[in-house]
């Protein structure tokens, strides 16, 4: 073998050497998301739904259907909602949550005293297939892609309610799945709905973070053993169920910062 050669073979096996004292790759991987993702100590983020789309979004449609009592109908909608999830797991009454969404609506006028319409139900249970993502969505889903994230949800919509959201705000490319508890006819905070995730995503517990817009849905990924970050878009008290996440953030910025760089606000 040659002087050339035998120089070359050295300086490849220092190389090989430098970078295995410094635990960094010894050939650039640009471009690579699945060598980028493997320098996060997480490898997943699972998203409750309403952490990327603004619930209130349908505040104006019913505002104009009961004018002057969009706010107030939406609160109770809302909550109802996901009373009934909760009634109907406790009473293995399950049905999809476009069922659950039409069920508390015709609850919610009835207590209002309200008269509704079929056209006008329709059209309302329908504004939950156009919801608004929050400003720092597009931003936060495009650097977790990049990033090598997988990006799930882990949501109580319908299949075909998170479709046709994610494909009217053009984000579809952004998502790895779009899970729906209707696969395994669960709703959130039952166990068996937090196990879609690693069920899909084939990874540990501790290497998916599980984003949270209510209180009790971060009380419930926690319970489960996910790393939990509460997205608390609107500011609300802790729950008082003994548990807490392990971030609480107001924005997907601070998600990001836990995710990507293990730095948390608590």
């Amino acid at each position: 073998m040659n002087r050339q050669k035998l120089t070359s073979l050295a300086f490849m096996a220092s190389a090989l050497l430098v970078g295995f004292a410094f635990g960094v790759p010894t050939v650039p991987q640009h471009g690579d998301q699945v060598g980028t993702a493997r320098l996060h100590r997480f490898k997943a983020v699972a998203f409750d739904y309403f952490v990327l789309f603004n619930p209130d979004s349908v505040v104006d449609d019913v505002e104009r259907t009961f004018p002057g009592k969009g706010r107030e109908f939406t609160n109770l909608w809302r909550t109802r909602q996901f009373e009934y999830t909760w009634l109907r797991s406790i009473t293995h009454r399950y049905v999809d949550f476009s069922a659950v969404t039409e069920d508390a609506l015709r609850y919610t006028a009835d207590a209002m005293n309200l008269a509704v319409s079929d056209d006008a139900r329709r059209h309302l249970v329908n504004s939950y297939l156009h919801l608004r993502p929050w400003p720092d969505s597009v931003n936060a889903l495009r650097r977790l892609h990049e990033s090598g994230i997988k990006v799930i949800t882990i949501a109580n919509f319908s299949p075909v309610m998170l479709r046709a959201n994610a494909q009217n705000a053009g984000l579809t490319e952004f998502f790895d799945a779009l899970l729906s508890t209707d696969a395994n006819r669960t709703y959130k905070p039952d166990p068996r709905a937090y196990q879609l995730g690693m069920t899909w995503l084939h990874l540990p517990k501790p290497e998916i973070v599980f984003a949270a817009f209510g209180g009790w849905d971060a009380a419930g990924a926690k319970s489960f053993g996910y790393p939990t970050v509460w997205v608390n878009r609107f500011n609300q008290p802790a729950e008082e169920l003994g548990l807490r996440p392990d971030a609480t953030v107001t924005n997907l910025d601070a998600l990001l910062d836990f995710v990507l760089r293990g730095t948390s606000p608590d």
